[in-house]
Formats: C-alpha cells, sequence, structure tokens
C-alpha cells in the first residue's frame, strides 16, 4: 500500500508501534495519529514507578521525541478526541468537527481505570501522566490505602513505601497477583510486600470507601472491617474504551472483538491493544491482554495485517513488574487446572513456576529470572510439549529446551 491514508485512533504503546511499523514496512500514504492526552506518545509502564518517585528523566519517558515522528512524516495529534466513527462511508468525525477519510482504521483506544461506586473525594486511580501528581500528593500526606493487589496496586505499593507511606493494600483475593500468577508466586508477592512494611489483606470486599473527614478516608468492608488512610488509590482493574466501536455498530463484547489478524466486525477497520479481545484459535474464545509488551506486539502484528501480510504466529502475551527492585516477569497464561512445574526454591527471589497443559507449557512466571521467561516465550509459541520432571531439573537450561523444539519443528 502506497498512498491514502490511515488513521490511529489512540496514541499508547499500540497504536504508536503501529505507525512506526507502518513506515518500516514502506508504507508511504498519510498516517495520522490521534491521542486524547496532551502528550506525545510515552511510556506508561514509567507512571507507577518513575514518574510517580520522581526519578523519571523527562526525555526518557517519551517513545520518540517530537522530532522523530516529524521526519518520518507521521502526523501526531495529541488533546484530540474523536467524536464517531463511520465505517460504511471509512471516515472519522473529530469532535471539532473535522472530518478525516481513511483507507484503513486502526482503534487503539485502550482502557480505564475502573472505579468503585461513590467514592469521591481523597480516592484515586493511575492510569496516565495526568493522574501522577494527585497521587504522589497522596503519598505525600503520609498514608495511603491502596484497594487491589494487581500489577498497579503492587507497583504503587512499592513507590509509596520508598517514599516513606505507610501504605495498606487491601484486596478481594487470597494473595496478590492472583490474575496472572499461581498461589506459590502469590504468596511470595504478600511476604515480599509485608516484609517491605506493607499491611497486606486479602479476601476484603468493600462495602464502601469514602472521605470520612479532612485528610481522612475509611475504607469499610461487608464484616465491618474498616481501614483509615490520608487517602486511597483504587486499582482492580480496567475496562476498555468501546463506546467509539459500539457506536459505530462493531461487534463488542469485553473489548472490540478482532480475529487473529486483528480485523474487526467492520471492513477495513482494525483494533489491537488493551481494548482489543482476540480471537484465540486454540479455544475459540475473545481475550483481552492489558499487558504493556502484547500492546506493543499487537501494534506491529496489526499493522502488518493492514498492509496486507499476515502475521507468522500469534504472538506470546507476555509482562514484566519492577517491585522492591526485584525483577518480575510472565508469559502465557497459567490457568488453575494446569500442572505447575517450579524451578528453583519458592520463597526466595530466584525461581520460575511453569504451567503444562496436557503437557504443552502454557504459561511462566519467574522471580527474577529474565532468561526462563525469554525462552518460554518461545517454548510457548511453539506449542512445545515438555516433560515435568525435565522442567523441574535446574541443571537442564530452558534455553536448551527451545534448541530442541526448534530441530524438531
Amino acid at each position: 500500500m502506497t498512498n491514502g491514508r490511515i488513521v490511529i485512533v489512540g496514541a499508547g504503546i499500540a497504536g504508536a508501534t503501529a505507525a512506526r511499523t507502518l513506515r518500516t514496512a514502506g508504507y508511504t500514504g498519510a498516517i495520522v495519529l490521534i491521542g486524547a492526552e496532551d502528550e506525545l506518545p510515552y511510556r506508561r509502564p514509567m507512571v507507577s514507578k518513575e514518574m510517580l518517585a520522581g526519578t523519571a528523566v523527562e526525555r526518557r519517558t517519551l517513545l520518540e521525541p517530537a522530532e522523530f515522528w516529524q521526519s518520518r512524516g507521521i502526523e501526531v495529534r495529541t488533546g484530540v478526541t474523536v467524536a464517531s466513527i463511520e465505517p460504511d462511508r471509512a471516515r472519522v468525525l473529530l469532535t471539532d468537527g473535522e472530518e478525516l477519510g481513511y483507507d484503513s482504521l486502526l482503534l487503539a483506544t485502550g482502557a480505564r481505570p475502573r472505579g468503585l461506586p461513590g467514592a469521591g473525594a481523597g480516592v484515586h486511580t493511575l492510569r496516565g501522566r495526568s493522574d501522577v501528581a494527585a497521587v504522589r500528593s497522596a503519598i505525600d500526606a503520609g498514608s495511603l490505602l491502596i484497594v487491589g493487589a494487581g500489577l498497579i496496586g503492587c507497583e504503587v505499593a512499592s513507590t509509596a513505601t520508598k517514599l516513606g507511606a505507610r501504605v495498606t493494600m487491601l484486596d478481594a483475593g487470597a494473595a496478590p497477583l492472583d490474575r496472572i500468577a499461581p498461589p506459590v508466586i502469590g504468596e511470595f508477592i504478600r511476604k515480599l510486600h509485608a516484609d517491605n512494611g506493607v499491611d497486606v489483606v486479602g479476601g476484603v470486599l468493600l462495602t464502601d470507601i469514602e472521605q470520612t473527614a479532612p485528610g481522612t478516608v475509611t475504607a469499610t468492608a461487608e464484616d465491618g472491617r474498616a481501614w483509615n488512610a490520608h487517602a486511597a488509590l483504587v486499582a482492580i482493574g480496567a475496562i476498555p474504551n468501546i463506546s467509539l466501536a459500539s457506536a459505530a455498530g462493531i461487534a463488542v463484547a469485553d473489548g472490540i472483538l478482532v480475529d487473529e489478524r486483528y480485523r474487526t466486525s467492520a471492513p477495513g477497520v482494525y483494533a489491537a491493544g488493551d481494548v482489543a479481545a482476540r480471537l484465540d484459535l486454540d479455544t475459540g474464545v475473545h481475550r483481552r491482554d492489558e499487558h504493556w509488551n502484547s500492546a506493543q506486539a499487537q501494534g506491529a502484528a496489526a499493522a502488518a495485517a493492514m498492509l496486507g501480510t499476515a502475521p507468522e504466529t500469534a504472538e506470546v502475551c507476555w509482562g514484566w513488574s519492577t517491585q522492591y527492585g526485584l525483577n518480575i516477569q510472565f508469559a502465557g497464561r497459567i490457568e488453575p487446572t494446569d500442572e505447575l512445574v517450579v524451578r528453583g526454591a519458592p520463597g526466595t527471589p530466584d525461581f520460575t513456576v511453569l504451567g503444562l497443559r496436557e503437557g504443552r507449557l502454557a504459561g511462566a512466571v519467574g522471580i527474577g529470572r529474565p532468561a526462563d521467561i525469554r525462552a518460554a516465550r518461545e517454548l510457548i509459541a511453539r506449542r512445545a510439549v515438555l516433560d515435568p520432571a525435565v522442567c523441574a531439573d535446574e541443571t537442564v537450561l530452558l534455553a536448551a529446551l527451545v534448541d530442541l523444539a526448534r530441530a524438531i519443528n
């Protein structure tokens, strides 16, 4: 494709990567990257870590400087909101009344934080750069309630504790990170936070969270327990931004439904990133991934699909987190019914858990073991069938199993 125009709605990592990939692949038509935030595309994982801690170097927060986009003829429109999409007329309408026609359209509209009913003053969420100042002020006040023990909740707890705040983390689950990690990992994370001074309370079902006095927020559970702090952060997941697609008649559920090539139900319209629910050919189920690395891979794959080049293989979802200086990585998905294999010593900052499903590696989580996760990603992609005893043998490198899988395939 060498002429025309491709419009990308959403300037996060998925949209920005798609724009870069289009140019790298030789597309010479117009590319318009539309972002609702008043920011050039930036590194969102830094929000809960370096930006919140105040240690971020400005030039490193941007994916690319303004000159990069200009030199490649990519028009980045910041602070611009899309009012509607008209797939039948292949155009996008902006809130200022401007109309943009397109040959292909990528929806990378991301997701927004899930809130709690009735939460008001003193109760915050953290998703983008504009949220940082309020959350940092809450931390600086001295004490913070964190509702939710997923990645954002755990990372903010780590950052806030290092800044000197007293942190209480409340979670409905039994252990932190239970959406992406098995209990043995969750228990390690719980202890990691507790050892660093965080009061981690599981099995909490809140009925109310509100500001009960100036500078005091109270969270109340169903069983009557209550916790107070100067402020609270709600980190209980995200809701995909599907309203534009839904209003345009594009098929949605928990996300914009796309096939294995990121095509939506509307001709010429694609979706990628946190908002996209991609068809899993193994299960026939549409799934969303809410990880930076996955969104980056999806943006590249969607760009290739728009140019008529089908992705060779489905990318393996993966991500990472840094808490108290410790690297935590995960790949694929471990289900409760998977056979778990542990490499290393659980309870130490140096072990990996593998999830085998009918003998095939389906997911992995590593504590301080990036090499294991690199190997696991390829083994998952190759649908490698593994011997649990071999996987547990520390004298056998997972990289060696990758070499074997390559030789077989």
